[in-house]
Formats: C-alpha cells, sequence, structure tokens
C-alpha cells in the first residue's frame, strides 16, 4: 500500500508541475524567478492535496468528488497567496492560481480517463 501512495505521489507531483509550468508559458508569462515559484508552490501543496485526498477516500465514507472540492480550493488559495507574496508578474495571483489547478486538474482527469 505505500509503494502505490509514494507512487501516486510522485506522478501526481511530476505531472502537475509539467502540467502548470505549460499553463505559465501559455499564459504569457516568461519571469524566470516566477517559473521557479510555480515549481515551488506545487510541491508544497500538491503531496498536502492528494495525500489529504488518499487518506479521506480510504478511511472515511466521503464521496470522492465532495472530498476533492475543499482540497483543490485549499491549493488555490494557498497557491493564490505565494504568487500574491512573491510573484513578480502575476497581476491576478488567485485568479491564475485557480486557473492553472482547473487545467492541471481537468488535465489529470482527462488522463485517467484515457488510461
Amino acid at each position: 500500500m505505500i509503494q502505490v501512495i509514494l507512487t501516486s505521489l510522485a506522478i501526481s507531483l511530476i505531472l502537475t508541475i509539467l502540467l502548470e509550468v505549460g499553463f505559465f508559458f501559455l499564459s504569457g508569462k516568461r519571469h524566470k524567478k516566477d517559473l521557479l515559484l510555480v515549481i515551488m508552490v506545487n510541491i508544497f501543496t500538491n503531496p498536502v492535496v492528494v495525500m489529504s485526498y488518499w487518506l479521506v477516500v480510504t478511511f472515511t465514507s466521503l464521496n470522492a468528488t465532495l472530498a476533492i472540492i475543499p482540497l483543490e480550493i485549499f491549493a488555490i488559495v494557498a497557491e493564490g497567496r505565494y504568487y500574491k507574496k512573491y510573484g513578480h508578474n502575476f497581476k491576478h495571483p488567485y485568479i491564475f492560481s485557480a486557473m492553472a489547478n482547473l487545467f492541471s486538474f481537468g488535465t489529470g482527469m482527462l488522463i485517467q480517463y484515457f488510461i
């Protein structure tokens, strides 16, 4: 079970970073420190969200969809705060965070659907 969780954490983190970095460039951002910030905030938030999700769906009867909503909101708010405080070119940090998370979450759902 631990191996499954660690593999899931690693795959989720790698895919999230790749997708959100892709979103960063697609949104026209180029500042190197902002790119590093995107990577760092995902290193902080993604494992917390993924592990919390695993714990909730494994040890409670809460619906998986209901479990993910507050976790994604947490990620959006936490990342938005980092972008606002430390970002150089984030005019709307919370909107960027929401769109980046929607992009990576949606793409992840599509990947899971086709696998």
